[in-house]
């Protein structure tokens, strides 16, 4: 039965839904986004790399190099919507229930085949607003005002998203930054706190890939009054790799700790070549020292999906990776059905509640 309390209620993309309903929750995903800009040519020595799409003998250096496949990069054409569509119905069999997809603007979201993939599979689809990075946006929009930006947010969580007026988005994310922050992000960033200790909704911040980026997001965001209890900061498992920068981050703040990149194995980064991308172990490892200083209450885990091949048709892990791999090997490690629970489940209807 729907309640009228707002705290227990969040907005999908097909309407208002009890937070008691969500089920196995992943807080970083996306559907669809256009990713061209990050492209990086592959390395000269890789004489038969794919240009077009990727063929089976090709998806050793598509894993190793992924972003220097364009077509790799293209996650919004019918090829990849088709391949979301069967991959979130491969999560609704593992029990999956909801999707918090963290397309803003700058990433060119696509909530009409969001509407279409939640209709079709039952999967709860939540939409975000809010900016991504500076470089990702066009030229009129980098010279917006900060309460431009807090306008157009609160306008999409209240009454409707610009493209799409019957859906409402149901939190703040992902807001991007570089790293140093750029005057833009910085806007983005303080505009989003702002509006946060105004309605006391969720957030879900993309810290440049440097690891003090974290701490100065939290730092604008907090002086701008927003609570960092409502706030996810993503992609720790490339951002703060050191034990000690984890735990002195998460000492510091009261935010979500997210271990969003799930399913990626292999060691190169790409986008920051100076950093050893961890494994699955590693990140299982790292939640588990987490559990250890009893901060497991603030752990939440997602695979980051935006590119073709890490969706199973692509020959991927797909949305079903934690489910299927991850949480088995949890529990081997240590971690009861209660701490699976708290993360997957308990810990994001949290995060989603208005207070």
């Amino acid at each position: 039965m729907m309640t009228d309390n707002c705290s227990d209620i969040v907005n999908t993309v097909l309407g208002r839904k009890p937070l008691s309903e969500l089920g196995k929750t992943l807080t970083h995903e996306h559907l669809a986004l256009d990713f061209r800009k990050f492209y990086v040519p592959p390395p000269q020595h890789l004489k038969h790399f794919p240009k077009g799409r990727p063929s089976l003998q090709d998806i050793g250096y598509v894993r190793q190099y992924p972003y220097s496949s364009l077509y790799n990069l293209e996650f919004y054409d019918d090829d990849a919507a088709e391949a979301v569509c069967k991959d979130v119905e491969l999560f609704k069999e593992a029990i999956g229930g909801t999707i918090v997809e963290n397309s803003s603007h700058g990433l060119k979201r696509d909530i009409p085949l969001m509407k279409n993939v939640s209709r079709s599979t039952g999967v709860n689809v939540i939409a975000g607003t809010g900016y991504y990075v500076a470089s990702m946006q066009s030229a009129s929009t980098l010279n917006i005002t900060e309460e431009e930006m807090y306008n157009l947010m609160c306008k999409e969580l209240e009454e409707g998203c610009m493209e799409c007026p019957d859906v409402k988005a149901g939190f703040i994310g992902e807001v991007g930054s570089t790293w140093p922050i750029e005057d833009f992000e910085k806007r983005a960033i303080r505009a989003t706190g702002e509006l946060q200790a105004q309605l006391r909704c969720s957030v879900s911040f993309h810290p440049g890939r440097n690891a003090s980026a974290p701490t100065e997001i939290m730092r604008i965001y907090q002086e701008a009054g927003g609570d960092t209890s409502k706030a996810i900061m993503s992609h720790v498992d490339r951002t703060l790799i050191k034990k000690e920068q984890l735990m002195e981050f998460a000492d510091a703040t009261k935010c979500y700790i997210q271990y969003d990149l799930f399913g990626t194995e292999c060691s190169y980064y790409q986008l920051n070549p100076s950093v050893d991308m961890v494994s699955d172990a590693q990140r299982v490892k790292r939640i588990a020292l987490l559990k250890k200083e009893k901060k497991l209450d603030r752990v939440l885990m997602s695979h980051d999906i935006h590119t073709k091949h890490r969706l199973v048709h692509f020959g991927g892990h797909g949305y079903s990776h934690i489910t299927n791999n991850v949480v088995p090997i949890m529990k081997n490690k240590g971690f009861t059905t209660k701490d699976i629970e708290l993360i997957t489940i308990e810990n994001p209807k949290r995060w989603l509640t208005r207070q």
